[in-house]
């Protein structure tokens, strides 16, 4: 089975660009992250044109929302709110064999690292916090994949320099500290660097301010993939090879500033 994830920022202006990588790539389960619109005026039919009949959104008017589009049968939607907010972060459904998927969509917290300044940041540790909290619920036969624009790039070489970005929101320690506890509450995989060795460079969003985003490289890794412990074998079995980043997505005309990423998982 393939997943994907991906941070669209607006699925309506760029359902050109998911309707191309759902032809080329032809994942089982799309994850879209801002998609920046209401369900009712989620592009249903463009996306049931092009294979993928099952879908779940939670959408908002312009800002946030996410989708699971699905060429398997989706059951059991989940749409969980947080931190007492109705702003469509999450999204969930299981798929055949009983996977459980998780799409996410953190708080990217503003600009000042400082809970008691910007309550933007605030908002996104509380988030964490919660997932935290809700996660250390589900027991060790759980077979759960969560994914999504987390924005937090949490090792040294998941940003473009650890030194100039430990004080820039995404990478700032009480961010990575609060993250490394969503991933304890269940002992989640983080599949990428599961795979690939945490002193290699890895990226998934470069910002539209760069002249020459792939000459500069000045990249984060904020999508993520991972899988409970149950899952690690299959999440692990197709080696480096089924695990993709498809950065070649941000060259794509009038792209997101994220690139898909992708997982084959050998069930």
């Amino acid at each position: 089975m393939k997943i994907s994830t991906w941070n669209i920022n607006s699925v309506r202006l760029r359902i050109g660009l998911v309707k191309r990588f759902l032809k080329e790539e032809a994942p089982d389960v799309l994850c879209l992250q801002e998609i920046k619109c209401l369900d009712d005026n989620f592009p249903a039919k463009a996306i049931r044109e092009a294979g993928y009949q099952y879908q779940a959104v939670s959408g908002q008017a312009g800002y946030h929302g996410v989708a699971i589009v699905s060429r398997l049968p989706l059951k059991n939607i989940e749409k969980r709110e947080f931190c007492a907010k109705s702003d469509c972060r999450h999204v969930a459904a299981s798929l055949p064999g009983g996977l459980r998927v998780h799409n996410f969509y953190v708080p990217a917290g503003g600009d000042e690292p400082n809970p008691k300044k910007n309550d933007k940041f605030a908002h996104k540790l509380e988030f964490l916090d919660e997932m935290a909290d809700w996660f250390s619920e589900l027991g060790p036969r759980s077979k759960s994949i969560l994914v999504g624009d987390l924005n937090v790039a949490p090792f040294e070489h998941d940003v473009w320099s650890h030194k100039q970005l430990l004080k820039v929101v995404s990478h700032t320690p009480v961010e990575v500290e609060r993250l490394s506890k969503v991933v304890d509450a269940h002992g989640w995989i983080d599949v990428a660097r599961e795979l690939i060795p945490e002193d290699e460079k890895l990226y998934t969003w470069w910002s539209y301010r760069a002249r020459d985003w792939r000459a500069s490289n000045r990249g984060r890794r904020l999508d993520h993939i991972w899988v409970s412990p149950s899952l690690k074998k299959p999440a692990l079995a197709g080696g480096r090879k089924a695990f993709k980043i498809h950065d070649d997505a941000r060259g794509w005309e009038k792209p997101s500033d994220h690139a898909p990423v992708s997982l084959k998982l050998g069930l």
